[in-house]
């Protein structure tokens, strides 16, 4: 070989190597359908955390402002009102408190119920119900009333979501998924709330919880609280702005995530003291915080 075609050869082996180098060394952008979904759940707060706002414009506009997706309501406050101050700046109406009583003698359902429920259409509110307790409460009386407001609410297109609530006959999250198994119908489920659950039961309990509901489970509600005895807490300790106290909530949204639940998140702001616009604010970026 000629030292001209050496040269050549020399230089063609050195341009092959360059190139398989480079090429080890490039980053490969992913395709973005093989990236896993990122859940955007909506974020509403309960219509107790504007209590000092009376005008419900002004609670619709500090809504829009902070950024939150509507509000969490309640059965026979204004509810035709609300919706056309939420409409007009593209919120919504999550869920509605609404009320029965499992009494033997005087089982009762709030009335105002079957009057809003064309109302309630509109959004697809859905109608988040406290079960509570009257005497020689059973589960029979429990089923024959919550079948009795599924039957209204299924006549528009609604879901009813038993709510938790402690001191009441559906007082925990397995209260509400035994008597929504014995129901078993497609627009009875269950809700479950951060305070409540905090409660009545053990923080090492919640994983197991939250996979028992996820089949039902339509509305969650979140807050900051505090971490230990949660049982022997008051309410001061476990309602708070999100991003207060030691419960660790990131833990929490990680195990909504591995039950497969996407759908909305409720503010509990009940008796939470100071200034309302103050608390939201503080609750929406310590949400933001854990959403990234």
């Amino acid at each position: 070989m000629n030292r001209r075609n050496f040269f050549r050869l020399a230089c063609a082996t050195s341009f092959a190597m360059l190139t398989i180098t480079i090429a080890c060394n490039i980053t490969i952008a992913a395709d973005p359908a093989d990236q896993p979904d990122v859940i955007k759940r909506q974020f509403f707060a309960f219509d107790n955390g504007m209590n000092r706002i009376k005008s419900l414009d002004e609670k619709a506009d500090l809504l829009k402002e902070l950024g939150y997706d509507g509000v969490g309501w309640r059965i026979g406050v204004q509810p035709a009102e609300m919706i056309e101050a939420l409409d007009r700046r593209d919120l919504k109406m999550f869920g509605t408190y609404a009320h029965c009583k499992v009494d033997a003698e005087n089982p009762s359902i709030d009335e105002r119920i079957a009057g809003e429920i064309e109302l309630l259409k509109k959004h697809k509110t859905i109608i988040w119900l406290n079960v509570g307790r009257g005497k020689d409460a059973n589960d029979e009386i429990a089923v024959k009333l919550i079948n009795a407001v599924a039957d209204m609410a299924e006549q528009a297109g609604l879901q009813v979501a038993l709510y938790p609530h402690v001191s009441c006959y559906v007082e925990t999250v397995e209260d509400a998924i035994r008597l929504a198994d014995k129901i078993d119908r497609p627009n009875v489920g269950v809700s479950v709330n951060l305070c409540h659950f905090l409660k009545t039961d053990d923080e090492k309990n919640l994983e197991s919880v939250l996979k028992k509901a996820a089949p039902r489970l339509m509305l969650v509600s979140i807050n900051g609280a505090d971490s230990g005895e949660t049982q022997t807490m008051g309410f001061g300790r476990l309602i708070r702005p999100l991003g207060e106290g030691t419960f660790d909530n990131s833990t929490f949204m990680k195990l909504l995530d591995e039950i497969g639940y996407t759908g909305p998140v409720g503010l509990q702001c009940y008796n939470i003291r100071g200034d309302d616009r103050v608390n939201l604010k503080k609750s929406i970026d310590a949400w933001h915080k854990l959403n990234k």
